[in-house]
């Protein structure tokens, strides 16, 4: 273990004096941070849009009221992540510029369709819609929030398109010591792009539904006025996170499948695998040393990776090892082995949170919208206020998983992490960049979660005060 811990330190030295690994640094602080506000941002965005339809049809001021509510607490949370979006963009050409003129053409189109026409699409219909109150009839106002909903989705897609072509290279043809493209169907339909598109889709929904749930159950020990706005988002946002845990697990199960066949080398760093093992077992602990390609402790359950991947007692996992001979006989000498312990233990995280999410909204959906109760104890109440941060939890470490995993490549099989740096940028320049972007994403995020407190918390007395005015 002393060995270990030593390896680590003297690794850790090394590295923080490298551009390159210092590029990756940078651009993964700055991606965890604003991943913090995108799932958020799609989720509410299309319960907003649930919401104010029903208000449209039946022209019932409770569904208004939550309309506002949940809708302005869409906006705070929408605005800081535009901000810090853009900011990953020009990363792409500072730091990552051999990146950008070996695969520009191809990953440079899906950004360009989500801004030109995701993007704008958003910005457009939510002006609309911000300033649109009482100006529309309330029908073509809730057709606003739904091209908005529609926009954060197709938004999200076309990120994922981009980040699916790094996972998942196709269509492509290398042309004059560049990566050109020949097929932009093919990029569109690989199996990456759909699976990953659908399991972070349904990730949003469980966002917004326990943020939701969260804000509910403070409401319910405050004993809030308009207690009714609360109950109704309750029960509607247990019936959201049900669904969203179901999409979850549905879209996670074939994704993973995805992975043994299509990224073999991810999912043995996922299961901290070695060697080949059938049948093979599911680690839950395991203590390790890449530096000897071995692990000296792992706790397992006999069988449970076999069961679990193929539905059988059989079925195998390939080691590291045996893929890192086949990698160096197809690509040449080098080390192919991601990092094995930030991605056995994010995937651990990641399944962790999942499964106390999906246990908390099958209880409260039986509860709450089968049986109708609303009475839950203090402690569970504040339980469901701390649960705000499981989807969160969830999503940053799936993102490490996916992205680590991926190492030592930039797009797989095509392009390493090491030659896609930008040649004229020191590990000084990087070092003082990192400081300023992540004091100041740091300090958005801060804002964010105080305002997202400050306005939930506050609950709908500006909104009936309006109401009232009005009569």
């Amino acid at each position: 273990m002393e060995e270990i811990i030593k390896n680590l330190v003297i690794d850790l030295f090394n590295n923080i004096q490298s551009a390159a690994f210092m590029a990756r640094i940078q651009f993964a602080v700055t991606a965890i941070i604003h991943f913090i506000f995108p799932p958020l941002t799609i989720g509410l965005s299309l319960f907003v849009a649930v919401i104010e339809t029903v208000y449209a049809f039946t022209k019932n001021e409770k569904y208004r009221i939550m309309t506002k509510f949940w809708g302005r607490l869409f906006l705070i949370n929408f605005a800081v992540g535009v901000v810090t979006g853009i900011v990953m963009e020009f990363e792409f050409g500072m730091n990552w510029a051999r990146f950008s003129s070996y695969v520009g053409d191809i990953f440079g189109v899906p950004l360009a369709i989500e801004v030109l026409l995701a993007f704008f699409m958003e910005s457009v219909f939510i002006g609309l819609w911000i300033f649109g109150w009482d100006k529309f009839h309330r029908g073509v106002h809730a057709l606003f929030i739904w091209l908005v909903s529609i926009g954060t989705i197709a938004s999200s897609l076309w990120i994922l398109v981009a980040n699916a072509f790094m996972q998942e290279p196709a269509g492509f043809v290398v042309r004059n010591g560049r990566a050109e493209l020949v097929d932009f169907l093919a990029i569109l339909t690989t199996p990456q792009v759909s699976l990953q598109f659908w399991h972070t889709l349904f990730a949003s929904f469980c966002t917004a539904a326990f943020f939701i749930i969260g804000i509910c159950a403070y409401h319910f020990w405050r004993k809030s006025n308009d207690i009714e706005v609360y109950k109704t988002s309750f029960k509607l946002a247990s019936l959201y996170g049900l669904i969203g845990m179901v999409g979850v697990l549905w879209y996670g199960h074939f994704m993973a499948d995805h992975i043994i066949e299509a990224q073999p080398m991810k999912m043995a760093a996922m299961e901290a695998a070695w060697e080949t093992q059938d049948p093979a077992p599911e680690g839950l602990f395991v203590i390790t040393d890449q530096k000897q390609n071995k692990n000296y402790f792992k706790l397992e359950i006999p069988y449970g990776f076999s069961l679990i991947a193929y539905g059988k007692l059989s079925g195998p996992i390939v080691g590291a090892n045996d893929i890192q001979r086949k990698y160096e006989e197809q690509y040449g000498k080098g080390n192919y082995i991601p990092p094995v312990f930030i991605t056995f233990y994010a995937f651990r995280a990641m399944v962790g949170a999942g499964t106390l999410m999906l246990l908390i909204a099958i209880f409260i959906f039986v509860r709450t919208f089968i049986w109708g109760k609303y009475n839950y104890s203090a402690w569970f109440l504040w339980l469901l206020v701390f649960c705000i941060t499981l989807p969160y939890v969830a999503n940053i470490t799936g993102w490490i998983v996916t992205e680590v995993g991926r190492q030592p490549w930039m797009v797989q099989g095509l392009m390493l992490t090491q030659n896609a740096t930008s040649q004229s940028v020191s590990c000084i320049d990087i070092w003082i960049s990192l400081i300023v972007l992540g004091t100041f994403f740091g300090i958005l995020a801060l804002v964010d979660i105080y305002f997202l407190w400050k306005f939930s918390t506050a609950g709908t007395f500006d909104f009936r005060k309006q109401q009232e005015e009005k009569k």
